[in-house]
């Protein structure tokens, strides 16, 4: 009730009123009514028997403005969102129950709090609308393409300073997996790349954007436009080696799996990070690996739609640490030496070449090869001067005589022009 006199009814019983009104003047018959309403002539006996005794109170229904028998009780919702203000500002409604349950041992629905919150007027992150783009399929067998970025964002809180999550996932499944580094460069997605295929194996192909770490900017010359040969980056290079398809997407939506699987990272992972009072790499990877990753693919996996596993097994004899390094040319000079980054190192080795081969491996060591062949070297370090050359006196101008050929030739060309 709305107030002494006044009844507030659903559409559904106020276009009752009349019908029962009717029926109580009779005017129609129960069974008439019964028919128009769609009930029973026992139901209208008993709706018209109630308006008599008690009037048009008596078509609302009895439950109505009383708290339901299931209904939380105010003392638990008050800790809720006590515990919601103190320890979890900022989560959202699934996630803070699922914290509630596994810390706090309280068992409350998602449903629920976000109804407590829009009451309460609590903000919280809510998805937002995307545009329509058409929807690609899943592949059907775990391995054979996996979608691979990197994300920046402040992963130890809005105080500390970014980091990048090097993250996979797989199409079919959506099982994911990823490590922490300061930067998104070549060597930080090598080593990611190659954790991965320790745990899973090696991928049929590898979903990338094109970022200048997966894609080359170089521009392919003459000769290499000729023999159809395309500039490949350092990672490129290094999944071509082990036989591994790298396809470019030409937009973030188009790999949209990896990109919302970050936008969850980013509010679950930073927030059990922080209830673990997580802030380094080396303790986030931890974390990362021994809890949250397979917890995560525990809730969130599928079942691929082909039970068979695409990803191969690592060859034995393959050596990862040519495969994962930065390969890179260098002019052999007559003196046997080469300059690279700044750098000139000295091979101890006699060979006749005109370049050799440069490896930078994921550790930071330096590796040079000719055909295969591991030369040895030092670092030079201070590059012998060149000797100076003496001083030598320059020659004094020669200043032809007055009775020179060329001075009467000169004059002789002047009278005649003139």
């Amino acid at each position: 009730m709305a107030g002494k006199d006044i009844i507030i009814m659903k559409a559904k019983e106020f276009s009752r009123v009349s019908v029962i009104g009717n029926v109580i003047n009779s005017k129609i018959t129960q069974l008439e009514a019964a028919n128009i309403l769609s009930l029973s002539t026992r139901q209208i006996r008993r709706i018209a028997k109630g308006v008599k005794a008690q009037g048009g109170i008596a078509m609302m229904h009895k439950s109505r403005g009383r708290l339901s028998n299931r209904a939380t009780d105010q003392g638990t919702k008050d800790k809720i969102l006590s515990l919601y203000k103190s320890k979890y500002q900022g989560y959202g409604p699934t996630f803070t129950a699922e914290k509630l349950f596994e810390i706090d041992k309280i068992r409350i629905h998602p449903d629920t709090l976000r109804k407590w919150f829009l009451r309460e007027d609590i903000a919280y992150k809510k998805r937002k609308s995307k545009k329509h783009r058409s929807w690609r399929p899943r592949k059907e067998c775990f391995g054979q393409m996996t979608q691979m970025d990197g994300s920046h964002h402040k992963w130890f809180g809005e105080g500390a300073s970014e980091c990048v999550l090097m993250g996979y996932i797989d199409d079919a499944t959506g099982r994911v997996f990823g490590s922490f580094y300061e930067y998104e460069g070549v060597m930080p997605a090598m080593d990611s790349f190659r954790r991965y295929i320790r745990r899973y194996g090696i991928p049929l192909s590898v979903y990338l954007d094109k970022h200048a770490t997966y894609k080359s900017t170089k521009k392919p010359s003459l000769e290499d436009e000729l023999n159809n040969i395309k500039a490949l980056s350092q990672f490129e290079r290094a999944l071509k080696e082990l036989g591994v398809d790298a396809i470019h997407a030409d937009s973030p939506q188009a790999k949209g799996r990896i990109e919302r699987s970050f936008k969850t990272h980013q509010d679950r992972l930073v927030k059990e990070m922080q209830l673990k009072k997580i802030c380094t790499i080396k303790e986030a990877n931890k974390f990362l690996n021994n809890y949250y990753i397979p917890k995560h693919n525990r809730k969130f996996a599928v079942k691929a739609v082909n039970s068979t596993d695409l990803h191969r097994l690592i060859p034995k004899g393959l050596d990862l640490d040519r495969i994962f390094c930065s390969k890179k040319k260098a002019a052999l000079r007559n003196d046997f030496t080469i300059q690279y980054n700044n750098k000139f190192y000295q091979i101890l080795d006699t060979i006749r070449a005109k370049e050799v081969t440069l490896e930078e491996r994921l550790n930071g060591q330096l590796y040079i090869y000719h055909n295969d062949t591991q030369l040895r070297y030092k670092l030079i370090d201070k590059r012998p001067q060149k000797p100076k050359q003496p001083y030598k006196l320059r020659k004094p101008r020669y200043v032809p005589s007055k009775d020179h050929p060329y001075r009467l030739f000169r004059k002789f060309r002047i009278k005649k022009a003139s």
